[in-house]
């Protein structure tokens, strides 16, 4: 990948190794999302990849996350399985992996496997497969009704939400220990507390809500500079949440925002300046960046390195990895002089990147996050309802396929 302008080059100095580790097991999606970043975005190095990751790749991936673990001493990663739609390997695929790579990772290492997945392939004879192997099971939804899932269709244009319901409440219901939650990516144009309130009819234990991938140079949708509707969606979104009677489900953003506020310590790639830990393997074995830099321009997110001739420890001295693991250093001028610093972080790094200056530019949300920081803070500040819960665990990599 070709360093972009404005991408600073941080020394390898206190690097902090991976954490969370996205294996692609495969590469393609029995769905034609028509807003996809990774199929539909600048990016088209999917093209020329093996649909699916080899015994051969798997085996290697497994060998380098124990080294890694060994190497840095590491208490639990996070084994990400990915796509596309990672169902399309099978699930007795996802489980050998899931159980090699518990085999090799020192016996101190917790192994916490979670499978991003549309769930239209989810079945019980597959869910159960999944369960006995302890591997949990996120969802990536646009809400919780037909119509707001209109665009998620399949490669013939068949509406994929009656599979994805079915597959939803199916775990919901018997298999509710491996459930990890659902993962949606904001639409404005929809009815913010509508969306919320029939997500919450999949009865899902934690909501991950992200904003659309988009920068400076392929701006996201409804965006035109002219008012925050992003941040006044989700500010309905928090309102809503803030005074139920009772917390209904947990919502990572609302809780990591409301830690960062109160000086606490949180960890996600859309807020603060904590180091960003996640890494990609892709199915023939190159180790990458996460795939929202594929929203950016094409090869954003190569390494030039993969799992046969290089470790884990090699990606942390390549300079996007490197710039997303030097917090304030790697923020514009405007950021760094910003009030909101320590909270907003300068946003989801994707977001920031401007043609022919790279990365070093503020949010293109950035009206957006300080709308929304702003209101909790004021929520905070007023001695709302009730003191947040802990931070919660990632639902998924930013990177899946929504």
């Amino acid at each position: 990948m070709p360093e972009e302008p404005g991408s600073p080059s941080v020394a390898g100095e206190g690097r902090h190794p991976f954490r969370q580790f996205i294996v692609k097991v495969n590469g393609r999606c029995n769905l034609a999302c028509r807003y996809c970043y990774l199929y539909e975005g600048p990016d088209h190095t999917w093209r020329d990849r093996p649909a699916a990751a080899s015994a051969e790749v798997l085996d290697r991936t497994a060998h380098r996350i124990a080294e890694h673990a060994r190497v840095h001493d590491l208490a639990a990663v996070s084994l990400v399985l990915h796509g596309g739609e990672p169902l399309l390997a099978g699930a007795e695929a996802l489980a050998r992996f899931t159980d090699l790579v518990r085999d090799r990772v020192p016996a101190a290492c917790a192994v916490h496997p979670v499978v991003q997945t549309n769930a239209t392939l989810l079945t019980e004879r597959r869910v159960a497969t999944l369960s006995q192997h302890g591997i949990r099971i996120g969802i990536s939804l646009d809400g919780g009704l037909a119509a707001h899932n209109a665009r998620r269709v399949d490669h013939s244009g068949r509406p994929s939400w009656p599979a994805a319901a079915r597959g939803a409440r199916l775990v919901a219901d018997r298999f509710p220990e491996s459930y990890a939650g659902i993962l949606t990516v904001v639409d404005p144009v929809l009815d913010p507390l509508e969306t919320y309130e029939s997500l919450l009819a999949l009865r899902p234990p934690a909501l991950d809500l992200l904003l659309p991938h988009g920068n400076w140079s392929a701006p996201p949708p409804h965006l035109d500079g002219a008012g925050t509707l992003y941040g006044d969606w989700l500010c309905a979104v928090f309102d809503r949440w803030w005074d139920a009677a009772r917390r209904e489900t947990r919502v990572r953003l609302f809780e990591e925002c409301l830690a960062l506020l109160m000086g606490l310590p949180a960890a996600t790639e859309s807020l603060g300046l904590s180091p960003f830990d996640a890494v990609v393997v892709e199915t023939d074995g190159s180790i990458e960046q996460v795939d929202s830099l594929k929203s950016a321009y094409e090869g954003a997110a190569e390494t030039g390195l993969d799992v046969f001739r290089h470790g884990f420890d090699d990606a942390l001295g390549h300079p996007g990895v490197a710039a997303r693991q030097s917090g304030a250093a790697a923020l514009a001028a405007q950021c760094r002089a910003c009030p909101l610093l320590t909270v907003c972080g300068g946003g989801h790094y994707a977001h920031r990147y401007r043609a022919g200056n790279g990365f070093a530019n503020p949010s293109v949300y950035c009206a957006d996050l300080q709308r929304f920081i702003r209101h909790l803070a004021k929520r905070l500040a007023d001695g709302a309802a009730r003191a947040p819960r802990a931070s919660v665990p990632a639902v998924s990599c930013e990177g899946s396929t929504p």
